[in-house]
């Protein structure tokens, strides 16, 4: 047998692309594990290193990935050059070794290692950032490297939000499914085929690496909004109508601004960067630039810092001259059409007042209804006029940190009774940042009138010269 290893040939520009951090998630049966396995061996043979292979609980070695590695050395012909030892493997040869530790009752342990050049982390998907902290300074050792291997679980987790929706420099991060594995039997592909037909959400989070919500609180859901991608393609309806650029304007400390763009139905550009109150102008300007260049109107996020941003779009337009419209989006004002009804369930009907507790809940609970049309249509081939759907371009800027900031907060409810958005507050205790850029696209699908588009007339004046 040769003693080249057989891997995925999808995932070789994976391994060899140099980096710090490597990241390898999607479904069950993709081959991950297997692929880390075989390419570990494959170094280990040529080179001398040191592999550390973790996971969050390992009672027993059998719980390791210690038999992946041995059949992996027996598949390739060479298990004869390894030591298979009680609790490490190492190579006659070169010298190289793998150890085996649980992060949970072992990470002092872990800490301590020396000379370590790749700390293999499989099922990291329980890694917290707590641990993270004290394991990436670990490996010390010119171009050491983390394995990051998993199934993602839920989109509000450590290692999927610091990994995969905002990775650190010098990381490659790469999904991969069953149906890039060329190994599978006719057998499993069944099994695969019958949990699709079977239960639709299950199989995207199992077989698919689709993570789940935390719960059934959340205002929308993740595969509603895996639906919208391109949906305007799909179903076959234009980007037309206002032209809105939302604008969540950032506070104080991590916060950051955010800017999203949305033409009618559908979110085709965003933007996210550091800018704190004494920046205001600036982040002002930056939206303002947004909107000239997309022909839009600019809906703002006016409490707090932002209360002063209609003043800054003032001075830019008698500055440039022109005559771009902005509106206020007072999170926590009234609702739109208070007297109107909201269609529950689609049976029973309620007052808006009565049902929401502020024009954020009723912004954010009309979007998560376009979203779960756009599922139903996309997956039932149910008709929706184009102005209750929505779509977001599949070559957005920051998707994956989109579709997981919109599937993150929670229904709340006031004292009254009505419903509300989970609090940047509560969403902090989860250890879950704000949600900048949910919050500047559902400012793009507020009702229209909520807020006043306007120019003020002394602006308007200046800005023509009168």
């Amino acid at each position: 047998m040769s003693s080249t290893p057989t891997l995925n040939n999808a995932l070789r520009p994976f391994w060899l692309k140099p980096a710090r951090n490597r990241v390898l998630y999607g479904g069950r049966s993709s081959s991950k594990s297997w692929d880390a396995a075989g390419f570990a061996i494959f170094l280990a043979q040529r080179y001398k290193i040191r592999v550390v292979c973790t996971r969050q609980f390992q009672n027993r070695i059998a719980d390791s990935v210690y038999a992946l590695l041995k059949i992996q050395a027996e598949r390739f012909g060479i298990a004869d050059q390894f030591e298979f030892l009680e609790s490490s493997i190492k190579h006659r040869t070169t010298g190289s070794e793998f150890m085996f530790y649980g992060i949970a009752r072992n990470i002092g342990e872990i800490k301590s290692l020396e000379s370590i050049d790749i700390a293999w982390h499989e099922e990291c998907q329980l890694l917290t950032e707590e641990q993270w902290k004290i394991i990436d300074p670990t490996l010390r050792k010119q171009g050491s490297q983390h394995w990051m291997i998993f199934n993602p679980r839920f989109t509000s987790d450590f290692v999927y939000q610091r990994f995969v929706v905002n990775p650190p420099p010098d990381t490659v991060v790469r999904k991969i499914n069953y149906d890039e594995n060329p190994f599978l039997s006719d057998t499993i592909l069944s099994v695969i085929k019958a949990a699709e037909l079977e239960d639709r959400d299950s199989y995207e989070h199992i077989y698919c690496g689709v993570p789940l919500t935390d719960d059934a609180r959340v205002i929308i859901k993740l595969s509603w909004i895996e639906a919208a991608i391109d949906a305007h393609i799909k179903l076959g309806f234009a980007a037309e109508g206002r032209s809105v650029v939302g604008f969540d304007v950032a506070d104080d400390g991590d916060d950051k601004c955010a800017n999203v763009h949305a033409h009618g139905s559908v979110a085709l550009w965003c933007d996210e960067w550091k800018g704190q109150e004494d920046a205001l102008l600036k982040s002002c300007s930056r939206t303002y630039a947004a909107a000239i260049a997309r022909g839009a109107v600019i809906r703002y996020d006016s409490i707090g810092v932002g209360a002063s941003a209609g003043s800054k779009f003032d001075e830019l337009n008698v500055a440039q001259k022109r005559r771009v419209r902005y509106s206020k989006f007072n999170a926590g004002g009234a609702v739109h059409d208070p007297e109107g009804f909201y269609a529950r369930d689609r049976m029973e009907k309620i007052k808006n007042k009565d049902f929401f507790s502020n024009i954020k809940s009723q912004t954010w609970w009309l979007v998560a209804d376009r979203f779960r049309n756009t599922y139903d249509a996309i997956k039932t081939g149910a008709v929706y006029p184009a102005d209750e759907l929505i779509s977001i371009a599949g070559d957005i800027p920051n998707l994956a940190k989109l579709k997981a900031e919109l599937s993150t907060p929670r229904r709340d409810f006031d004292n009254n009774g009505r419903v509300k958005v989970e609090s940047k507050k509560d969403l902090a205790k989860r250890e879950v940042a704000s949600p900048n850029l949910a919050d500047a696209f559902v400012m793009c699908f507020a009702p229209e009138g909520t807020g006043q588009v306007k120019i003020s007339q002394a602006a308007l004046d200046k800005a023509m010269g009168r």
